[in-house]
């Protein structure tokens, strides 16, 4: 009860003030979310993405199991999402959304938080959650942004479209200066980390502005879906592939833990910028954050029977 008390009052409220913020802004002076969409897309992103990569240092001999349970969950979870969006015959713009509702997290203001709280006393907990971030930007930039970009076009069109995306170009940079050591002077840092630091407010900004005027007369089929596979099923493919590595201790109770959180923001910025769906994107992202105020706690409850 502790847990789930502090996680409402650290990490959900902060997050819904401002999307609570941009919802009303929206309203009374009407954003242009184009000038929006493209400031958080050609900007923010890239900063947040190589600050994230330049910054990380994490080593150990645990680090290639967790990268390769972080695989194993994301193949899992792509196939399924794929799978489902036959089965249910969505159209191309609704498919890619859905798929990067499954499968890409939010593991960065609502992951990290939530780690802090969890493994308090125990740095390898924290450390784990660092890694699961980096993996996810990778994700994020490969998988999610070129999922979104291909739709509509042909798979050369979609190449040259995610070539010319400043992210990738971010997230070469990030893992160059990281793996060779240079040191960015602090004149050219100082701005870098300021501008990573200004996405958060701004996306959930942003994320509120869309939201502004969604009316949610019942949940749709894709949302429901969405629930269901990224607070459901996501902890639970989770599970067997931890079994089956044979993880055990901090290191499982912190993968198990990172697999419950709700859809990435990035899934509803991309959706916004590529026109794929935005207010089913919008929507994932509020729902699966406001319910995993319960499943994350399940989950955090669970993996302290199971793991420790």
């Amino acid at each position: 009860m502790e847990i789930f008390i502090q996680i409402l009052i650290k990490v959900i409220f902060p997050v819904f003030m401002l999307i609570g913020l941009g919802a009303f802004l929206h309203r009374k002076f009407s954003f242009d979310m184009g000038t929006l969409s493209k400031l958080n897309h050609f900007l923010l992103m890239p900063a947040v993405c190589f600050a994230n990569l330049y910054e990380s240092n994490i080593a150990g001999d645990t680090l290639f199991f967790i990268v390769t349970f972080l695989a194993l969950q994301s193949l899992f979870l792509m196939g399924i999402s794929a799978g489902v969006s036959r089965i249910f015959n969505f159209e191309k713009g609704l498919s890619a959304t859905f798929k990067n509702s499954v499968v890409l997290v939010n593991s960065g203001n609502f992951g990290l938080p939530v780690s802090q709280l969890v493994f308090q006393h125990n740095p390898l907990g924290l450390s784990v959650q660092i890694v699961v971030l980096v993996f996810q930007n990778l994700l994020t930039y490969t998988y999610g942004l070129f999922n979104s970009v291909s739709v509509g076009r042909k798979g050369s069109q979609a190449i040259l479209v995610f070539l010319k995306t400043p992210v990738f170009y971010a997230f070469l940079s990030g893992v160059f200066f990281q793996a060779t050591s240079i040191n960015i002077p602090e004149f050219i840092w100082t701005p870098i980390e300021n501008t990573s630091n200004a996405f958060l407010a701004i996306a959930l900004i942003t994320l509120g502005a869309q939201s502004a005027f969604i009316k949610i007369s019942r949940l749709s089929i894709p949302l429901v879906l969405t629930l269901v596979g990224r607070l459901v099923m996501a902890p639970g493919i989770a599970l067997v592939t931890i079994l089956l590595l044979g993880l055990e201790g901090t290191v499982a109770q912190a993968l198990f833990i990172a697999s419950s959180f709700p859809v990435s923001r990035n899934s509803s910025l991309f959706a916004l910028e590529y026109g794929n769906h935005p207010d089913y994107a919008a929507q994932a992202v509020l729902l699966t954050t406001l319910c995993s105020i319960i499943t994350v706690t399940a989950v955090v409850s669970l993996s302290n029977v199971i793991f420790l």
